[in-house]
């Protein structure tokens, strides 16, 4: 076979990702695209998949890159004179439980946030646009008339029509045997006919994924797992026209198929597939049945749709889908080689996903940074260990049945579970941690007593673990707690040109005198944020920077790329060996004073300080910040004297009060604060002014910094269009809790949404950190007037709004 030598882009794999991805390319001008497939286009699982079509996700820009996918859809087939079988039929989700209707209902608000049209139905209403329903046990449920249904091959042979129209070219029959790279940048690919230089590259190779990318030192981290669904014999009374229905409660979905109904499933206990590997033969190809383990599930289906008891299997089908560790796709540039790219691991939602993942993609080729914040998505989130074939394994038994589970607040996974453990673990569960889970990091999410652990009642209102979330709240403002801040993650950078390196791509400035601290941000030219990080000056050459754990890779990554050329400095990941305690409260300068001889007096020890300092028989680093709003002290530690210093801190605060604090506290008392949660409430599209961290921006340090100029040009502008605040819901703990993307209302009209919530155990209150916009500037006397109401499950609550924070807003707890 002949093929071509070079391109501008190579694209690996044919399914409907890589094709959209060509399609969107030529959209932009960029013909000279490969796209190569092993076998033939769409014979992975494209093929097989169910061709649902909805819009509501679980974020703003997600949710408009499915809108879009709709919209694409609705006009394709007139543009390539290709057929896709879409159809705007609409669909339905149900709910057989109070609880499980709530989560629609605050999704329902979401997503008439984003502007998608929704309204709920009672059981007779369901009935009436699913007639072969049986209502029995049904709360409700709501309908999204926008959704609908595709043909997916269809669809993906119209998006490789267009790419062609557009002079991109689809070769098939091609395997590539490995990427190429020089120098940390992808270079093209190797084919069983020959090499293909490129200057971009990018794996849309499904379930292959992880392996052609392994084989390069590229974390992918997804797991073939088996997805079953049946379709039925032809039912003459059917309608052409029935909405698609999810019945989430019950595991299953339907769709109107040829006059046939498709029944399908995402059950509980899923099974992994392709753990020894794939067959090179692999093509159009299904999976035994396994009628056993799908016919609770059918069973269930035949008592909501009565007809189904009646009507014959004409298909039981059983194919392989591609699962990521948090159900959540990989998209763009990879951590460990620059111009290699991934649009892999959608979850069962690739179809639906197709447009907008192909246009964001192609964007974020022709670009070098993405359209619209797609944090949630960035394959930069992943963990190194997350290639490890038995935990992906381990993990995809749950993450198919996590798609129709209840998706509670604090929800966590319960396989592939102990992965990452700080030297303080095994002192947290004797204390009665119920263990969260981060990056792989078990992390104490609140502490509790052997009947309460066994015993967690999620909930979208006050969970079980409230009164101890409360307790441990009340215990860092009256006494002093300890957190385990051992996630946390640790650069050490050094070399002559450090500080010259951190004062280009930190907004802040770095020069200051060893032992100071700076908060600052990492921005990108457009002034978007991203990093949130503390640095640390130790010396003249050496400074030590601090960042959240899932940006572990993403965060050193970005800083290695945007060194000035020949800079000469050093950036090294110390997390695993520098494990940290925060110790937080007004008595942690006295339980301080008891084990160490330094000084940690106002005068001696300001905030804002780092320094080392004798603690029991240890040199640690203290450095005094605070998360939480109270004063306090972060010890950073080297691994081998953690159990000593644990140790000794317990003995020493026995009568101090002090006791083991969680993340679920932790939350608490940052929101009270106001304190900002990279990936929450700021990201890559918001910038300092945005975010009210302006005071964390040096503006005329000496040289200059990445995104200098799009803040000049916002601060020019003389106003603020869109700000974070602060929100209080009244009604103190009667008042709903919030989680994010609730929206914010202004005598009436939409204004903005929450990003992040929690209730506020200080101050007694629901608590959300919101953006808000005005075309004339968010001012302060605009936040003091009108009538604000949030929205929480299609209801609306009274709320206040301020840009300061609720708890010590002057600050005087932090510096007493």
């Amino acid at each position: 076979m002949h093929i071509p030598s070079k391109a501008e882009v190579v694209i690996i794999g044919g399914g409907i990702a890589g094709c959209s991805i060509a399609y969107h390319l030529t959209k932009l001008g960029i013909t000279d695209v490969v796209l190569l497939e092993r076998k033939q286009l769409t014979c992975g699982t494209t093929w097989h998949a169910a061709g649902l079509v909805t819009q509501l996700r679980a974020s703003q820009r997600m949710t408009e890159l499915a809108q879009y996918t709709g919209e694409l859809f609705g006009r394709l087939e007139e543009e390539t004179g290709q057929a896709t079988g879409f159809k705007r039929n609409g669909s339905l989700r149900l709910a057989k439980t109070h609880a499980r209707y709530e989560e629609l209902a605050r999704g329902a608000s979401m997503g008439r946030n984003f502007g998608l049209p929704v309204e709920a139905l009672t059981p007779e209403a369901v009935k009436e646009r699913w007639d072969p329903i049986s209502t029995e046990g049904l709360v409700g449920g709501f309908w999204f008339p926008d959704d609908g249904q595709v043909n997916p091959a269809d669809v993906t042979m119209a998006y490789a029509k267009g790419a062609r129209m557009g002079g991109a070219k689809i070769l098939e029959g091609v395997t590539v045997t490995r990427i190429l790279q020089e120098n940390g940048r992808a270079s093209g690919v190797m084919t069983e006919f020959g090499p293909i230089a490129a200057s971009k590259v990018v794996i849309t190779g499904g379930m292959w994924s992880r392996d052609l990318a392994a084989d390069i030192g590229v974390t992918l981290p997804l797991h073939a797992a088996e997805h079953f669904y049946v379709v039925t014999e032809a039912i003459p009374e059917l309608k052409r026209d029935l909405p698609v229905m999810f019945m989430a409660d019950e595991w299953s979905y339907y769709k109107e198929d040829a006059g046939k109904l498709l029944v399908g499933f995402f059950e509980p206990g899923a099974k992994p597939w392709g753990q020894k590997g794939i067959a090179e033969s692999f093509c159009f190809d299904a999976i035994p049945e396994d009628i056993e383990h799908i016919s609770p599930y059918l069973e269930m289906a035949m008592e909501r749709v009565p007809v189904l008891q009646k009507t014959g299997i004409q298909l039981f089908f059983n194919g392989p889908e591609a699962f990521t560790p948090d159900n959540r796709y990989h998209l763009g540039e990879t951590a460990e080689i620059s111009g290699l790219f991934s649009a892999t691991g959608f979850n069962s939602i690739g179809i639906l996903s197709s447009g907008g993942v192909g246009k964001s993609m192609a964007s974020w080729i022709a670009d070098g940074h993405p359209p619209v914040e797609l944090i949630d998505v960035d394959v930069r989130r992943t963990q190194k260990f997350q290639r490890n074939r038995k935990y992906l394994e381990d993990r995809s038994v749950e993450t198919i049945g996590t798609l129709f589970d209840m998706h509670w607040p604090g929800k966590q996974f319960e396989t592939a579970r102990g992965v990452r453990r700080s030297p303080f673990h095994d002192r947290m569960l004797e204390a009665g941690a119920f263990m969260t889970e981060l990056a792989g990091w078990e992390r104490p999410g609140f502490f509790g007593t052997p009947e309460e652990l066994a015993n967690i009642d999620y909930s979208y209102h006050q969970p079980s673990w409230f009164p101890n979330v409360a307790a441990e709240c009340r215990n860092t403002a009256e006494n002093v707690s300890v957190f385990d801040y051992s996630c946390f993650v640790k650069y050490r950078v050094e070399g002559p040109d450090a500080l010259s390196a951190l004062n280009q791509i930190c907004a802040g400035n770095c020069d200051v005198e060893a032992g100071k601290i700076v908060y600052t941000q990492w921005l990108n030219p457009r002034g978007g944020i991203e990093a949130d990080v503390t640095v640390i000056r130790v010396s003249e050459t050496e400074f030590l920077v601090i960042t959240v754990a899932v940006s572990q890779r993403r965060d050193i990554s970005w800083f290695r790329r945007n060194l000035p050329e020949g800079a000469r400095v050093h950036i090294s990941d110390i997390t695993s060996a520098t494990p940290m305690l925060a110790v937080m409260g007004p008595k942690s300068r006295e339980l301080l004073t008891r084990i160490s001889p330094d000084d940690f007096s106002n005068e001696g020890f300001p905030f804002g300080t780092s320094r080392e300092i004798d603690l029991g028989y240890a040199r640690v680093r203290a450095s005094r910040l605070t998360f939480v709003g109270e004063l306090g002290f972060e010890l950073l530690i080297d691994a081998e004297f953690a159990g000593h210093v644990w140790e000794v801190l317990a003995e020493a605060g026995k009568d101090l009060g002090l006791k083991p604090a969680g993340y679920f506290a932790l939350n608490s008392l940052r929101m009270e604060k106001g304190y900002r949660h990279w990936g929450h409430d700021i990201g890559e599209e918001d910038t300092p002014y945005n975010g009210g961290l302006g005071f964390a921006v040096a503006l005329e340090k000496e040289g200059g910094f990445i995104g200098r100029d799009a803040l000049l040009a916002q601060k020019a502008e003389g106003t603020v269009r869109r700000r974070l605040v602060q929100v209080q819901l009244e009604g103190g703990a009667d008042a709903p809790m919030l989680f994010h993307y609730e929206p914010l209302t202004r005598d009436g009209e939409l204004v903005g949404s929450v990003m992040s919530g929690a209730y506020g155990h200080r101050v007694g209150a629901s608590l959300g950190l919101a953006y808000v916009s005005h075309p004339e500037g968010v001012k302060r006397e605009w936040l003091e007037t009108g009538t604000w109401e949030v929205e929480v499950a299609m209801k609306r609550y009274p709320a206040r709004v301020q840009f300061g924070p609720w708890y010590d807003p002057g600050g005087a707890k932090i510096k007493s």
